[in-house]
């Protein structure tokens, strides 16, 4: 019996849950000093142009800094669905094999890592010489996020990819009947249109090799601030979500989608009137343009936030999505009560009344101030989203009386990911 040597199992040999996280926590915290540091170190390294050097770095990394953002709340739309007594799956038409937000919060993990990595890196290689090095960090970054969203390979959740892709593609173009997802999505890249306007100016910069060069300084570049592209790009996702509603009322000759498209109409001259502050006398501007900049913007934020309020959400119900299957201090805190009400309805009218600002070209010389407020309007969409798709959960149940779901009939996430042998749909 003394020659034999019993065997250690898997459970005393694989860390337990929780020393994992912490350690995870420890090199995240790490990452995130040595991250600052470096960054801090190679900005005060440049000198008296400090500050139009890290514009120019927060000009490629600030889009993909708020898609991290939009990635991040989306994973807790998903983790308050999956609590609630509303069947997003069903919402969204989805398999059983959808990303669960811990999926979600993964990808966010990734991307904040990955990011603010290569942020760094540029910082550190331009503020000590090595600008050829410099300028390929976000090159690198920006090519790498396309071929992993567009690669045919069964990696990085090939369904969820195809799912996304095929959803934008219906977007832009409508030409079968519009669903859930479809105009949901759409709804999001309103949200986002800053953002597609900084990576087009960031994308234009690489092609025409401007990169951690002084043309980034000139306002009247192919690619400056000035360009007739940004307005263009700025609007596109008010067109697509214009033209989804037209296609709307074509198919279902509902009135109310002819007013919808009427909202989205609103942001037109909003985005085009503040464009023309650089290309016509600044009396003209004074005189005529900038009054009616305003009157379009007060129409714009006053349309959107009634329509929010009156047909986006279901205000006799509306903080029943907080409502969890389990006991829970979220639960508690927000299911029932007013203040909830009263927080949504006036978040989301200021909210609506400054995103007029993110629309304005000719507002957005204080790149931080412009920054917080696509932020913040990342974070109204976020909360916009818990309401939205409540209201259609309680359509779907009353048009075919469909029975509240329990999460107790829900395959649990680890039953998905064992049966799901990496087939997933967002």
């Amino acid at each position: 019996m003394k020659g034999l040597s019993t065997p250690l199992s898997a459970a005393t040999i694989v860390p337990s849950p929780v020393l994992l996280w912490r350690f995870k926590v420890l090199l995240f915290i790490i990452w995130g000093f040595i991250c600052c540091k470096t960054g801090w170190d190679s900005v005060t390294r440049i000198g008296e142009k400090w500050d139009l050097f890290l514009y120019e770095a927060f000009l490629y990394y600030n889009p993909l800094l708020l898609v991290n953002l939009m990635v991040w709340l989306w994973g807790v739309n998903l983790w308050v669905f999956s609590n609630s007594t509303i069947s997003y799956s069903k919402v969204f038409d989805l398999d059983q094999y959808h990303l669960t937000h811990n999926e979600i919060w993964k990808c966010a993990t990734w991307m904040t890592i990955v990011v603010p990595t290569s942020m760094t890196a540029y910082l550190y290689l331009y503020s000590h010489g090595e600008v050829s090095l410099a300028a390929s960090q976000p090159v690198l970054l920006y090519a790498a996020s396309v071929m992993i969203l567009i690669s045919p390979f069964d990696i990085f959740f090939l369904p969820s990819r195809y799912f996304l892709l095929r959803t934008l593609w219906r977007i832009v173009l409508p030409l079968q009947a519009i669903t859930f997802p479809d105009f949901f999505l759409a709804d999001i890249m309103t949200s986002m249109s800053k953002v597609f306007s900084d990576m087009e100016r960031s994308v234009c910069r690489m092609v025409h090799r401007q990169v951690a060069t002084i043309a980034w300084f000139e306002a009247d570049s192919v690619c400056g601030s000035h360009s007739a592209a940004i307005p263009i790009v700025l609007v596109l996702p008010y067109i697509f979500r214009l033209f989804q509603c037209l296609r709307q009322y074509k198919d279902t000759r509902e009135r109310a989608s002819l007013f919808n498209a009427l909202k989205y109409s609103t942001a037109v001259p909003v985005i085009f009137l503040s464009a023309l502050k650089y290309h016509v006398f600044p009396d003209s501007w004074t005189n005529v343009y900038r009054p009616l900049w305003l009157l379009s913007g007060v129409i714009n934020s006053m349309y959107s936030f009634y329509w929010d309020v009156t047909r986006d959400w279901d205000l006799s119900v509306l903080s029943r999505v907080f409502k969890f299957n389990k006991p829970s201090l979220f639960s508690y805190i927000f299911h029932g009560r007013k203040w909830v009400f009263f927080w949504v309805l006036s978040s989301n009218l200021i909210l609506r009344c400054t995103w007029t600002y993110k629309l304005s070209a000719h507002l957005r010389h204080n790149h931080i101030t412009v920054f917080t407020i696509t932020a913040l309007e990342i974070y109204r969409r976020f909360q916009w989203a818990f309401f939205r798709v409540e209201n259609e959960w309680n359509k779907m149940t009353n048009k075919s009386n469909l029975p509240i779901v329990s999460m107790n009939e829900i395959p649990s996430e680890e039953t998905q990911l064992l049966g799901s042998n990496s087939n997933h749909n967002i």
